[in-house]
């Protein structure tokens, strides 16, 4: 992912008002963000437990989307797997994250959902840059590009569901 400004997220959402997108906090530690390993920029709001964020290249234009999850806790010895990267993690390191729709059925209260890696760090994951906690990442054939394109095109399907 190219490295994009504060304005430029501020103005890429598409699912909350324009005092929504001007209040919500940025990543911390913004300035450093490794951006070359970013196939996204995903964030959860640490003063807003149960809110996270996304932002992403769709349709040749950068699309932020709010997203809310659960804030409880699963059980330690439940895995589950993240839809975006294929990363499992135990307890709650996969949430249903729910966001709602873009334009008029967004108002209308309608919302689409995909179960994602809590902290959004899919991309860290898929690197191997970060690790996941108790346990690792399945062992695959694909190359570190193919497992990069899956992970986008899960994504891009997952955000092309908030304009439909």
């Amino acid at each position: 992912m190219k490295a994009v400004t504060e304005q430029d997220i501020r103005t890429s959402f598409v699912n909350c008002s324009k005092g929504e997108a001007k209040r919500l906090p940025l990543p911390r530690e913004f300035e450093e963000l490794p951006w070359d390993d970013l196939d996204f920029l995903g964030w959860r709001d640490l003063s807003a437990p149960g809110r996270s964020y996304i932002v992403t290249e769709y349709d040749g234009r950068l699309t932020g989307i709010s997203l809310r999850f659960p804030s409880h806790q699963r059980g330690f010895l439940h895995r589950s797997m993240c839809s975006l990267c294929l990363t499992t993690h135990p307890g709650s390191g996969v949430s249903l994250q729910t966001a709602r729709k873009a334009g008029p059925a967004g108002r209308e209260g309608n919302s689409v959902g995909l179960y994602m890696c809590t902290d959004l760090a899919c991309s860290l994951y898929v690197r191997g840059r970060k690790a996941v906690a108790s346990g690792a990442r399945f062992e695959e054939s694909l190359t570190l590009e193919e497992k990069i394109a899956r992970t986008t095109a899960n994504l891009s399907a997952f955000v092309a569901k908030l304009f439909g």
